[in-house]
């Protein structure tokens, strides 16, 4: 498995790191060193105002000074924009890809007519578009989810190796989903897929907050021929009120002026336990630690 097995961190360069950001970092790597394999270190930095200057950087910086560090150069996303355009062209040549001319107000108004699909309160886009724009202009480009029986790769029936069996019927849940906003923006779900394959990346360690695009991932990657990596969504870190610890919500970067200490806390979360008193040693630990609970034909626990 070591010469197949690549993994990654796929960061925003939003801000620096955080405690929740570190622990799908050392997942990552851990679970990448663990394998014999590759890991990879990819700036997603596509949504460019909400770039902070210099933060890309740092981050790499930062990784660094934990003693995660990338086997290779670090790409970044806004380097890459003709890979997703080559993606976005075969979707339209395949008939799966399609223009849409409504707004959030549209597809909200939407919501609330009789019969509306909705998932848990989500807005779920009615396929308003799928048959032309009738004199809007055009917005962004959607995917055309198919769940019919003649179909059927909208229902996606997944494993993650914490999480355990997952299924999603992308039609029902979603739709029709953006792969390119009104700004021109690549979206995250068309990038993050097209990234992956031309990387090679065989396995996915990140946060549990992202397992609910993974669904809507394997669409993507059923319908452009691309592989289906292996998933692994870890733990996350709370904020005090019991939301996600995000650098939405205040979040503070990290503390590296004692780098063993942010890496034992993460480390907390999930589940493992190391010793060492410098940076090395205890990632040494942790490796054996991770090694023993999550290596291929062992069951491991949920978190």
């Amino acid at each position: 498995m070591s010469a197949s097995y690549i993994g990654r961190f796929a960061p925003s360069p939003t801000g620096l790191l955080h405690a929740g950001s570190l622990v799908a970092a050392l997942a990552s790597w851990l679970d990448a060193r663990a394998h014999g394999g590759t890991w990879l270190v990819r700036i997603e930095d596509l949504d460019a105002p909400r770039n902070v200057a210099g933060a890309a950087e740092a981050i790499v910086a930062q990784l660094e000074r934990l003693g995660l560090v990338a086997d290779g150069a670090v790409v970044q996303q806004s380097n890459r924009t003709v890979l997703y355009e080559a993606a976005l062209a075969r979707l339209v040549e395949l008939g799966r890809a399609y223009p849409c001319g409504c707004s959030r107000r549209d597809i909200a108004l939407a919501a609330l007519a009789p019969g509306a699909e909705s998932d848990g309160g989500e807005r779920v886009y009615p396929g308003t578009c799928r048959d032309g724009l009738r004199g809007k202009p055009e917005r962004s480009m959607r995917l055309r989810v198919e769940s019919s029986p003649g179909s059927g790769d909208g229902v996606v029936a997944w494993h993650d190796r914490r999480l355990g069996a997952q299924r999603e019927d992308v039609a029902r849940t979603v739709g029709d989903f953006v792969l390119q906003r009104a700004d021109g923006v690549f979206a995250y779900q068309l990038a993050v897929v097209v990234d992956d394959a031309a990387q090679g990346v065989t396995d996915v360690v990140r946060g549990e907050d992202l397992a609910g695009s993974t669904a809507r991932q394997i669409v993507l990657q059923r319908v452009l021929g691309l592989p289906t990596p292996r998933y692994l969504h870890t733990p996350l870190v709370l904020a005090d009120d019991g939301s996600k610890l995000s650098k939405q919500t205040g979040a503070r970067p990290l503390d590296l002026a004692d780098p063993l200490a942010a890496l034992r806390a993460a480390a907390r979360v999930l589940g493992i336990a190391a010793d060492g008193t410098q940076v090395a040693p205890w990632l040494d630990s942790a490796l054996r630690a991770w090694r023993e609970r999550w290596l291929p034909g062992r069951i491991a626990p949920r978190a």
